[in-house]
């Protein structure tokens, strides 16, 4: 009896041995697991050891700042207002090759801003499509220039002007999309075009849109972690965007750095996840804001571009015959930073609500 009670004595030990220690296991591991999928704290600017502010900015209604660049004619005497867009890894300070003759000619007034969590914009925690719109909206009216304005918004930044043309076209004059942003999510979409247009992308950038997409919350683990690619989008170049992606390398630095500064999660990431997140209408659903004709919307697209598929921009320039599509047979993703096709653009959106290829 007494061997039996020792065994049951030394098991009883062993128990309550192992499961102090298999619960602080558990532990460390949810607390490793946290911390891997936990975005870090963003560096605001103008914060206790956050980056300095150098550029004008606004104070938003709900406190946040958004960085601002005016360039072009003195607003006061523009005939033309034109807000920009900045795409993915951008930020106000990206120059279009525009001449000053131009400017002065049509009378433009430009207004490049940070999109929320870029440059020195503050973070928005609720990002999203919608919001995009009202920071123009807010930009806009703190700025004071006018009730009307035109917006042009490249790759990425083509998500905020179909969030303009949907909740606040009694504000436009004119939009153009080039190059334009696409989700794979879409409502009110061919299912066959979205799938085939999805498997045309790298297995590493389909998973890591899937990842935006159904769990936004793995994001920035996903896009950290070292065991499988992630985002490959400057592999995809065509030869002309390789092309003038040599030329803007020529150019001086106009402080690229900046545009992650307050954290790659603030500004790259959180850009994904709203651009792929889910969307409350699909732009083949919206209506013409220009229905009278004192307004255009344009869409221009590259057909070799390798990051945009063009098919799914033809479709919604076949879906919305408002819209003045324009395919450029040679032209990659970059061509906006081509003088000759900026201008076009530019020249199309104030000039004639009639223009065409």
């Amino acid at each position: 009896m007494k061997v039996v009670n020792n065994k049951v004595g030394v098991a009883v030990s062993f128990e309550a041995m192992v499961i102090p220690i298999a619960v602080a296991l558990v532990v460390i591991l949810i607390g490793l697991v946290y911390q891997a999928i936990k975005p870090p704290v963003p560096k605001i600017c103008g914060s206790i050891g956050g980056p300095q502010v150098t550029s004008p900015r606004v104070k938003l209604s709900d406190g946040r700042n958004l960085a601002y660049r005016e360039f072009g004619v003195p607003k006061e005497e523009a005939r033309y207002k034109i807000i920009v867009i900045h795409g993915y890894n951008s930020f106000k300070d990206t120059t279009l090759p525009v001449s000053q003759e131009l400017i002065e000619e049509l009378g433009i007034y430009f207004l490049h801003f940070d999109r929320a969590g870029y440059g020195e914009s503050d973070p928005h925690s609720s990002r999203s499509v919608k919001s995009e719109a009202y920071d123009i909206q807010e930009l806009a009216d703190k700025l004071e220039i006018g009730d009307k304005f035109y917006i042009i918004g490249m790759s990425m930044g083509g998500y905020p002007v179909w969030s303009c043309l949907k909740y606040i076209p009694h504000r436009l004059l004119g939009a153009a999309l080039v190059a334009p942003f696409i989700s794979y999510w879409w409502p009110s979409f061919p299912d066959h075009l979205l799938r085939e247009a999805f498997q045309m992308l790298p297995r590493s950038d389909q998973w890591t849109f899937r990842v935006a997409h159904y769990a936004p919350w793995l994001f920035h683990w996903w896009m950290t972690q070292k065991c499988f690619p992630s985002l490959t989008l400057t592999n995809m170049l065509s030869p002309d965007d390789i092309e003038i992606v040599r030329t803007l390398s020529e150019l001086p630095n106009t402080g690229q750095e900046k545009i992650t500064q307050q954290g790659e999660y603030e500004s790259l990431h959180r850009d994904i996840m709203s651009a792929f997140g889910k969307w409350e209408f699909g732009p083949t659903e919206i209506e013409n804001p220009f229905f009278d004709d004192n307004g255009s919307v344009h869409i221009w697209q590259g057909f070799e571009d390798r990051i945009i598929p063009y098919t799914l921009n033809r479709y919604i320039s076949q879906k919305l015959p408002w819209i003045l599509y324009h395919e450029l047979p040679h032209a990659g993703h970059l061509f906006l930073f081509k003088k000759n096709e900026c201008e076009s653009i530019i020249r199309a959106l104030v000039l004639s609500p009639d223009i065409s290829e």
